[in-house]
């Protein structure tokens, strides 16, 4: 496997709750959207995070990075795309896309992003991370 193959896709609209007061998406927002794209990659490379967590690994970010490209409005469609761009025993790097979609012409770029995320034990002290995983990041990289 490579990074083209396993890339999760997260479609949604934009939340009212979402924006401010002129319609705008709050900048904090879009890390919740990585969050959900890299939640769904996760699942796509067969475990879950709540799976994880069962078996002591909390995978925590360490490093989140933001560019913004265009805003995103109420009600807009949205897809954010997430795929393993780096891993290491403990660290994993994860890169995103988040795109406007509409029918009517070519996805529009708003930001494009990406989080580093380290494995800690249930105490909260930096651990490897366990081999299945790992194996399955490694093959997605």
């Amino acid at each position: 496997m490579n990074q083209a193959a396993v890339r999760s896709a997260s479609e949604f609209r934009v939340r009212y709750a979402e924006t401010d007061q002129m319609g705008v998406v709050y900048h904090a927002n879009y890390l919740i959207w990585c969050e959900i794209a890299r939640t769904d990659l996760i699942r796509q490379l067969g475990t879950t995070y709540a799976s994880l967590e069962r078996q002591g690994t909390v995978l925590a970010v360490s490093e989140a990075a933001l560019r913004y490209h265009a805003s995103a409005r109420y009600d807009e469609l949205i897809r954010t795309e997430c795929w393993v761009d780096r891993v290491r025993s403990r660290l994993v790097r994860f890169g995103y896309r988040i795109l406007k979609i509409d029918d009517d012409s070519s996805p529009l770029k708003l930001v494009t992003a990406h989080t580093t995320l380290i494995a800690l034990d249930a105490s909260g002290r930096p651990r490897t991370m366990p081999a299945d995983l790992l194996t399955r990041l490694k093959g997605s990289e």
